[in-house]
């Protein structure tokens, strides 16, 4: 572990933790407000944490939402595929009413070669209960695993697919065109390889990099072997104790570290509505423990 990890938040930027490992909220500060240093300390924070809840965010709209994000780093498109609609490009409109759900567990975008970095997601329209977001800890799950299994995972490659998710709806519905990514029209969801184990490119922290909704299957061994092999990572890194759980309130924005996490939206409030607004910041290409290495 880095010593990133390891250094402490400034006691001015007022973390509680929610677990011995993973997860915190934060009180008293305004998104919009902070100053460098705070952002800063937030940042930390979040590669410490893994995912941040932040209450009483009442004020923050669309626009300063992504200025918030432009403070963190470098800001996408919504969405390589989604057309934005009637929000602004940066914008990924969840929204329940247009089969805005994301009931699967998965890593955000990992069927691009640079996956977004981190992800910040605002409450617009909650339905009265129902809709909590789990988050998983993958570099816990990672650590938990026995020895054997770790040196045995590291050394494994896998395909990450956009197409069963989103492959009908960018042929269809957006015309085989879709946002500008990575300074490009995004055409095709051409399936790329990311390593099963990333290195976290700031703690030095090994995580598992597999997730249900994206990954395909594991390079070079049989359909069988890979779909075992997934199974029980994908089983070990949803276990209870590697996951929390958060309840929307009105005014809460959630911030997650996407290299270190996979989550889940609960869809379990009917045709009752829910609206959430979602901006990335650009990531790097994930490396392995054997590029880290060289």
């Amino acid at each position: 572990m880095s010593l990133l990890s390891e250094r402490p938040v400034p006691a001015r930027l007022p973390v509680t933790a929610l677990g011995p490992h993973f997860g915190a909220e934060i009180h008293g500060i305004d998104l919009a407000r902070l100053d460098d240093d705070e952002v800063l300390a937030l940042r930390e924070a979040l590669v410490a944490y893994k995912v941040l809840f932040v209450r009483g965010q009442h004020g923050l709209d669309d626009a300063a939402q992504i200025e918030f994000g432009r403070r963190l780093g470098e800001v996408t498109a919504g969405h390589p595929v989604h057309d934005s609609g009637d929000v602004a490009p940066e914008v990924y409109s969840l929204d329940s009413q247009d089969n805005g759900f994301a009931d699967v567990w998965h890593t955000d975008v990992t069927f691009v070669r640079r996956p977004p970095a981190i992800s910040v997601l605002r409450a617009v329209v909650l339905p009265p209960n129902g809709g909590d977001t789990n988050w998983a800890d993958s570099q816990l799950a990672y650590e938990s695993l026995s020895p054997g299994l770790r040196d045995f995972v590291d050394t494994l490659t896998a395909v990450h697919d956009g197409t069963r998710e989103f492959g009908y709806y960018l042929a269809q519905r957006r015309g085989g065109r879709g946002n500008v990514w990575e300074g490009e029209v995004f055409t095709a969801l051409t399936p790329v390889e990311h390593p099963v184990v990333r290195v976290h490119p700031e703690s030095g922290r090994k995580g598992l990099f597999v997730n249900p909704g994206f990954t395909s299957h594991i390079v070079g061994v049989s359909e069988h072997e890979s779909r075992g092999i997934l199974d029980i990572l994908y089983a070990h890194l949803t276990k209870p104790e590697h996951v929390v759980r958060h309840r929307w309130q009105p005014g809460d924005v959630a911030l997650w570290d996407n290299r270190s996490t996979a989550h889940y939206a609960n869809r379990d409030y009917g045709d009752r509505h829910r609206v959430m607004h979602r901006i990335t910041l650009r990531g790097d290409t994930p490396a392995g423990p054997a590029a880290v290495r060289r």
